[in-house]
């Protein structure tokens, strides 16, 4: 007999929610985990790096007082202190996941887990069996095939560093590469991203990413495009770097921000029987492998790779298999942001995809660019852009995009508006809120664009 209803190989976001809903619903349940509880998201990645954000967002606050009537105050950035408050906040969360864990009377094993067989698990010293075994087991940022890549650094361990970099290169132009791009620069370092593209954020909407890359090169981010970094060396003065554009350059600290993969090293799953899809676990909608007893969930899955996404797949697993109560995630309007400098964020479709989807004459764009009343007394030239895609036939919406403060907030109440089917006309007819940046979203009427895409955006310019 199986010592668990159901064990989950994991305790991130994906694994906690899956495992609380189940034990919820009556099973008995264990976790696998030899690492901080909470995963990528609370230990190496959204909370932590949000936390920086925050850090670095006051250089800039402390000059803007000066404009609203406060002296300039005398103030000195300690980099220690601040990976130190970052790390106990990390150990704070881990202990309240334990708590949790402990209430719902949920089997805590601080060990790796690696399958014997599809029904077993060497957990440590012991192996386990379970009726049910979930892999929530996440991913991991990895190195590309550059030469000397073992001088450079991942983003994971950017929260331990124990000095702050001094010129600190970004290597990438997703959203990981952006947002340590603006914390570093807001903290005081030189800041040089490296990106092989022509933009940064690739895949987001040409607003955003004309938009980010403005606003960041304003703030002081030098950006190198169309280059790679061929080779890494490491000398007396720091890390010398030869690049396919140019002439080598020199830093102290070498982010490579290049992409992540599941986290599948040691898991053993040909034990299990498991099969893949390239890198990732194999699943069908119900989450569940090509063995009816194991399910993934979260990063180790081809799905989409946020938090929330990795929640509710854990949540609608439990709920699926353990409650009575089937149901799928949905993967449509999961908005999206990037807490670079400009902050960007995102629901739905970008303005090229719903072209290529509905064709350009039925695609409808509003647009608008403007000084934010904050920065009316500041003089920074610091702005606010909006779009909305709308279906010229329903009038429905198909995408929001914005960049400037606070992006992320209110694209989080439009992603309601996109899940709830609204209509643009539904917009322009809600009252606005003054003054307010969201006040401007419900006048996008007043500005709609040409049937043709213009390029480049005329916002960005």
């Amino acid at each position: 007999m199986a010592e668990f209803d159901l064990l989950v190989i994991g305790g991130g976001s994906a694994g906690l929610s899956a495992a609380k809903r189940a034990a919820h619903h009556g099973a008995k349940v264990a976790i696998a985990e030899p690492s901080c509880l909470g995963g990528t998201c609370a230990a190496r990645g959204c909370i932590p790096k949000k936390l920086m954000v925050y850090a670095s967002n006051f250089s800039q606050y402390f000059e803007d007082a000066v404009a609203y009537g406060w002296s300039q105050p005398q103030s000195q950035f300690n980099w220690q202190r601040l990976i130190t408050a970052v790390n106990q906040e990390i150990q704070r969360l881990d202990q309240l996941h334990l708590e949790s864990l402990n209430k719902a009377n949920i089997t805590l094993f601080r060990h790796k887990a690696v399958f014997v067989d599809p029904q077993t698990v060497q957990v440590g010293n012991q192996k386990i069996t379970a009726n049910c075994i979930l892999i929530a087991v996440g991913g991991k940022a990895i190195k590309p095939d550059i030469p000397g890549r073992e001088f450079a650094i991942v983003s994971d361990q950017m929260f331990h560093l124990p000095e702050q970099p001094q010129h600190f290169a970004i290597v990438g132009g997703g959203y990981i590469g952006v947002e340590f791009a603006g914390i570093l620069q807001g903290l005081g370092s030189q800041v040089t991203q490296i990106v092989r593209e022509e933009q940064i954020l690739d895949r987001f909407d040409d607003l955003i990413r004309a938009g980010v890359q403005k606003g960041m090169t304003q703030h002081g981010v030098q950006f190198l495009m169309n280059t790679e970094v061929e080779r890494i060396e490491k000398n007396s003065a720091g890390l010398q770097l030869f690049l396919s554009n140019g002439d080598p350059m020199t830093v102290d600290t070498l982010l490579l921000a290049t992409g992540r993969s599941p986290n599948l090293d040691d898991l053993h799953l040909e034990n299990a029987g498991v099969e893949l899809a390239g890198k990732a676990i194999a699943v069908n909608d119900d989450n569940q492998t090509n063995q009816a007893h194991i399910y993934a969930v979260g990063d180790c899955i081809h799905r989409v790779q946020l938090t929330p996404v990795a929640i509710a797949q854990g949540r609608a697993f439990a709920d699926t298999v353990f409650g009575n109560s089937p149901h799928r995630v949905t993967y449509d309007h999961i908005p999206s942001s990037v807490f670079g400098k400009p902050q960007a964020a995102f629901v739905g479709l970008t303005e090229a995809t719903a072209r290529e989807q509905f064709g350009a004459d039925q695609i409808a764009i509003y647009c608008t660019k403007f000084t934010p009343l904050f920065h009316n007394l500041t003089g920074r030239e610091e702005n606010v852009a909006m779009k909305l895609v709308v279906d010229r036939q329903s009038d429905r919406l198909l995408g929001v995009h914005m960049v400037g403060e606070p992006a992320a907030e209110i694209i989080q109440m439009a992603a309601i508006a996109l899940t709830a089917g609204l209509t643009h006309q539904q917009f322009n007819a809600t009252m606005p809120l003054h003054p307010t940046t969201a006040e401007e979203m419900t006048t996008l009427h007043l500005n709609e664009m040409p049937a043709e895409p213009v390029q480049p955006c005329w916002m960005c310019n």
